[in-house]
This record gives C-alpha cells, sequence and structure tokens, in this order.
C-alpha cells in the first residue's frame, strides 16, 4: 500500500506506476529511467506465479489492501526478475544476511506494471504528521522558507544528530525532520517511539518556527548509496533544498564504506537538491561541546563517540544514557516504553 500512496501523491515522483521491464533494467544498470532521470530503487509489484497469467496488457485489476478496495492498476505487462542481479545491483551482495536481499529473494520473481489510480487513502496511525508531498510544499511556503534543509532519520535523536541538525539549520531557513515510518528490521526503534523521541527534543530544544516534522511512509531497503540517492529526491519532491547525508547513511552490518553514500552523488550532479555531507562529529571534553574532525584538534582520548549501539545496550538494561549523548527529556520518553525495539 506504501508504495501505490507513494506513487499517487507524488512522494515517488516523476513515477505514475509501478516499473515495468525496460524501466526495471535502465534503473538497476544506470540509476536512472530511460529518460535519465535520475531514479535507483526498483518500485516493483510484485505476484505470485499461479497468478501471472491472470494479467494481460491492457486490462484493468483492482488494488486492494487488507481486503479493502484502494484503486486500480492499468497493466502495462508482466515481466520476472532475477533476485540475484537484482541483489548485487542495487545492494551490492547477494548475501542472504542482508535485510533487503533477504526480502527480494522471499518475494516472488514476477511483477506487473503499470500506471496506478488511488481512489481511498488508508487513515495513518500518526495522520497528524503523515502529509503529501504538496501539503509540505504548502507549509514550507506560508512559513517563508526558501531554503529547507531535510533530516532522514530512523532512529531515535542522539546530541550528535541535534547538532548536525541545527549546523545545517544556520545554513538555511528551516529545517525538515522526516522520520522514514514503516517496515523496518529487528532492533531497530519502534515508529512511535521515534515520533515521540523528536516530539520531545523539538518540544525542549528547537525553536518552532525553524522546524517542521513529518513523516515519510516508505520502508528502509538498506540498499547504502542507492538508497541514500532514493531518499535525496523523495525529499526534493517534499520541497526540501538541501539533505543531510551522514556517514553509513541507509547502511547495514558492514555492507558499505562509510562514505560510500557520499560519493555517489558526484554520478547525480542533476540531482536539483544539494547534499550536506558530514562526515564525523563527536563530544569532545576540552573543546566542551560537539565538534567535528575539521574543527577540533585534540585526540581521541578526549573524544565521546555517538554510538547508536551503546545507546541502545543502556536503554535495554533500563538506564538512562549519559546526558553527554542523548537529551533526558528524550531518554525519559524512551524509557516509559516497555519494549521500545521493533
Amino acid at each position: 500500500y506504501q508504495d501505490v500512496e507513494n506513487i499517487a501523491t507524488g512522494v515517488f515522483y516523476p513515477l505514475e506506476g509501478f516499473l515495468n521491464k525496460e524501466e526495471y533494467e535502465s534503473v538497476v544498470n544506470r540509476g536512472r529511467l530511460p529518460d535519465g532521470t535520475p531514479w535507483t530503487i526498483p518500485i516493483l509489484l510484485h505476484i505470485d506465479e499461479e497468478k501471472k497469467n491472470d494479467f494481460g496488457p491492457g486490462t484493468k485489476a483492482n488494488l486492494t489492501f487488507n481486503g479493502e478496495e484502494i484503486g486500480e492498476i492499468e497493466i502495462e505487462e508482466v515481466f520476472s526478475i532475477d533476485p540475484g542481479e537484482y541483489s548485487i545491483k542495487v545492494f551490492k551482495t547477494e548475501k542472504i544476511e542482508h535485510p533487503g536481499v533477504n526480502r527480494i529473494f522471499s518475494l516472488p520473481p514476477f511483477c506487473i506494471s503499470g500506471k496506478i489510480y488511488l481512489y481511498k487513502r488508508i487513515e495513518h496511525k500518526f495522520s497528524r504528521y503523515h502529509l503529501t508531498p504538496e501539503e509540505v510544499r504548502e507549509e514550507f511556503k506560508k512559513r517563508g522558507w526558501r531554503k529547507v534543509v531535510a533530516f532522514q532519520t530512523r532512529n531515535v535523536p542522539h546530541i550528535g544528530h541535534e547538532y548536525v541538525q541545527k549546523v545545517a539549520l544556520t545554513l538555511t531557513d528551516g529545517l525538515f525532520i522526516n522520520p522514514l515510518i514503516g517496515k523496518k528490521k529487528k532492533g531497530d526503534f519502534k515508529d512511535e517511539v521515534i515520533i515521540r523521541a523528536y516530539e520531545v527534543l523539538i518540544e525542549n530544544y528547537y525553536p518552532k518556527n525553524v522546524t517542521f516534522l513529518s513523516i515519510l511512509s516508505t520502508s528502509m531497503k538498506y540498499a547504502g548509496p542507492k538508497e541514500a540517492i532514493h531518499h535525496a529526491i523523495m525529499r526534493k519532491n517534499f520541497g526540501a533544498t538541501h539533505f543531510i547525508i551522514g556517514r553509513d547513511h541507509a547502511g547495514v552490518g558492514d555492507f558499505y564504506g562509510p562514505f560510500d553514500a557520499h560519493k555517489i552523488f558526484d554520478e547525480y550532479p542533476d540531482l536539483e537538491i544539494e547534499p550536506i555531507f558530514f562526515k564525523a562529529f563527536f563530544k569532545c571534553k576540552r573543546c566542551g561541546g560537539v565538534v567535528n574532525d575539521k574543527i577540533c584538534p585534540h585526540s581521541e582520548e578526549d573524544r565521546i563517540n555517538f554510538s547508536g549501539t551503546s545507546i541502545r545496550k543502556a536503554i535495554l538494561e533500563g538506564h538512562r544514557p549519559s546526558e553527554e549523548v542523548m537529551r533526558p527529556e528524550v531518554a525519559d520518553v524512551i524509557l516509559k516504553y516497555k519494549n521500545p525495539f521493533v
């Protein structure tokens, strides 16, 4: 359903439907649609093998979600993909431990393409924050923001995230915090925990007139560099002019180099959204605040690194992470959840 809605509302602009064979080949081989438009993640509608002969080109099929009719698709073609090729070209690996590879191998290799029509949007459990690109762009316009920096996240915020967001905000008119809400892997924070943590952080530490929180309803692919480009395209569609890319953006395990997601932007000078790269940031005891290696001359022993793993460990043990790495209000709100993890 998320893909259908994202096509219909313009999150996946310029797509008007699910990819056909030619578009799929172009995306996995070139990272672009056949007309040259940047697009790095295939958006496919998989069908079971026994149903593949039920759909003929030129026919229409109903789209249903949880037994409810929500729209229709004008079928263009039925085709098959090679999950191994998909994995190598999108995830750069065929290892089944990779959550994206695992998922593509668990799906049937048959797909249907065609233009979609959405007649009914399903009420989202976070509907207050679930806005279309048009609604978000309207909000930016209302606020008079010309330069907007977007921040992608699938985690609760620590002090390092706050530093990155505020540095980027200093260079722009507004900060668009856009957490990814949807299917994640085991051990990630639950959606409601991420939203509540950001509400508390914004309430206590951000000026309201330059901060805007809205969700992106899609699943994580864990495709590293290719997903970084995809994330940037979606934020451009929401009206952002700049996009923050940190270390190992959209990565998982050790499948990608820490800055692969920075380098890939060199291949897309025509993206129409400007990346803001952050390599590393840490708390320096001698500098007395959060800094990065470009501005801090001190040694490793003066540094406190922001480790997601150690934050998770503290929370799992029921402890509040140190105030040097997480705001106490944020920690307290997370600890109120019996199990904050997926």
